[in-house]
This record gives C-alpha cells, structure tokens and sequence, in this order.
C-alpha cells in the first residue's frame, strides 16, 4: 500500500494518519510498542523527504496479514525524486533538528537507501516477534545500511 505525498510539511501528519489506519488490519494494535515506534518512523523520513528535497515522495507501507504468526517484517520505504543522499548530522544538545536518522537508526532493526532513477529510496525494517502473552512487540538492535556499507547498531 502507498501514499503520494507533497512537499508540505502537513503532509507528515497526513502520512502518520494514513499508517495509523493501516495497522488494524494487520493485527498490529494501535497501542503496541510497534505501532508506536512504526509512526515514529513514518514521522521521520516524511519530514526529511518533505523538508530536505521539497520534491513529492511515496510513502509505502508493507505489514503482515493480521493471521502473521511467529516472526514477521513489517517494511517502510520512502522514495523521492532527489538525488541528494541522506546524510547523518552531527549536532550539540541546542540544536532544534537533525536527529531523524540516528532516531532511524537507533529504532529500525534495518535501514537504508538506495538510488533509483533520478531520485532515491530510504528504507527500515521492524521485526515483529511474537510474545508468550501473544503480544507483538518491536525488537530491536538489527543491522543498518548507510551508504551501502552495512554495520550493527549499537
């Protein structure tokens, strides 16, 4: 499923809506931990699409089918028509902005982008693991992708 998505910062909200009302039929609870930090996520790389390219995107969501048992991947990507390549700041405990792929980092099992076209793809990846009490929280500290170099989050 996707979302076409204009360069206006109101479209971040719109996107974290559209999400919300995706995760139901997936079997994803609105209050688990994963559709918490799914919506972070969302968040984030709609901003960084709508503020750093101000080209249109599309957000796309992959969940599991709401009978998914065991492990699963739920997949968002966001693809811009932007060459710029995403790139990590650093920045002092003032600063107003700038953490979105660190939040990406530090949140996504997996993460990264890739060219496509005249444009780019970022992309992160959740692992659903099931729970004993049949909760489906997040689980965390996977790999990551920046630049085509992949490394383990820490």
């Amino acid at each position: 499923m996707q979302l076409e998505i204009r360069p206006d910062p109101a479209e971040v909200g719109r996107a974290r809506r559209w999400a919300r009302s995706r995760l139901a039929g997936s079997g994803i609870g609105a209050d688990e931990p994963l559709a918490e930090t799914l919506i972070l996520l969302v968040s984030e790389l709609v901003t960084n699409a709508v503020v750093h390219t101000g080209c249109p995107a599309v957000l796309r969501l992959s969940l599991p089918g709401a009978g998914a048992a065991g492990e699963a991947i739920v997949r968002l990507e966001v693809a811009d028509r932007s060459n710029r390549a995403p790139v990590p700041r650093c920045v002092d405990g003032q600063s107003t902005g700038g953490r979105g792929l660190a939040l990406v980092d530090g949140l996504a099992d997996r993460w990264g982008w890739s060219s496509e076209g005249t444009g780019k793809r970022i992309w992160c990846e959740l692992d659903r693991c099931a729970g004993k009490s049949g909760a489906a929280p997040a689980c965390g500290g996977g790999a990551a992708a920046y630049d085509g170099l992949a490394y383990e989050a820490v």
